[in-house]
């Protein structure tokens, strides 16, 4: 497993997440939110279909772990 994929789990938990998010937006409206709150959920798709998750490489960056 690569520094950057994650686990069967995780992924699961995004879709999960997202989907949530994804059925907010659109009983919100899609015209209606602002485009801020697409990110997440793209993110977590993302995560979820691919395994890689641009949050975990994002704080990975900013915050590297002990040598």
């Amino acid at each position: 497993m690569s520094r950057y994929t994650i686990g069967s789990a995780t992924r699961a938990f995004f879709l999960f997440a997202a989907s949530i998010l994804w059925l907010g937006i659109g009983l919100t409206g899609f015209s209606v939110v602002s485009w801020v709150l697409y990110i997440p959920p793209s993110f977590f798709t993302f995560a979820a279909i691919t395994g890689i998750c641009p949050g975990l490489i994002l704080a990975r960056l900013v915050f590297p772990g002990k040598p």
